[in-house]
């Protein structure tokens, strides 16, 4: 394997922060990088990602350099974290992840808009 995924979240929502603080919890082994991109944007820029289009779906570089957002995101999450690996598997082999991501992305656009109005210029 190359490297650490490297997750990029908002740190500043209420939701996403408990969520990534219950994966970090599980992540014993320390596969993955967090990076709470409302803290760290130098690690956006880094490599080569917006502001506006982290706050607006989950990112996730993994482990082999390749981006993943939105549903693939959480599954690259899960696909390293021991006690979520068999639903990342069974997941994908449903091939479930097109509908999915239909509950996803409007939920992501819902978040985000609200997020951006509570917290304008963040």
């Amino acid at each position: 394997m190359a490297q650490k995924a490297i997750v990029f979240y908002d740190g500043g929502c209420p939701l996403c922060r408990r969520e990534i603080a219950h994966y970090r919890r599980v992540d014993r082994s320390g596969r993955i990088h967090w990076v709470d991109i409302t803290r760290d944007q130098e690690a956006l820029a880094a490599h080569g990602l917006a502001f506006g289009d982290a706050m607006a779906r989950l990112h996730v570089l993994d482990r082999e350099g390749i981006w993943q957002t939105g549903v693939r995101a959480f599954i690259a999450i899960w696909t390293e974290l021991p006690r979520y690996r068999w639903m990342a598997q069974g997941l994908q082999k449903l091939k479930l992840l097109a509908l999915l991501e239909r509950v996803y992305t409007p939920f992501a656009k819902w978040r985000y808009g609200r997020r951006c109005a509570e917290h304008p210029g963040q």
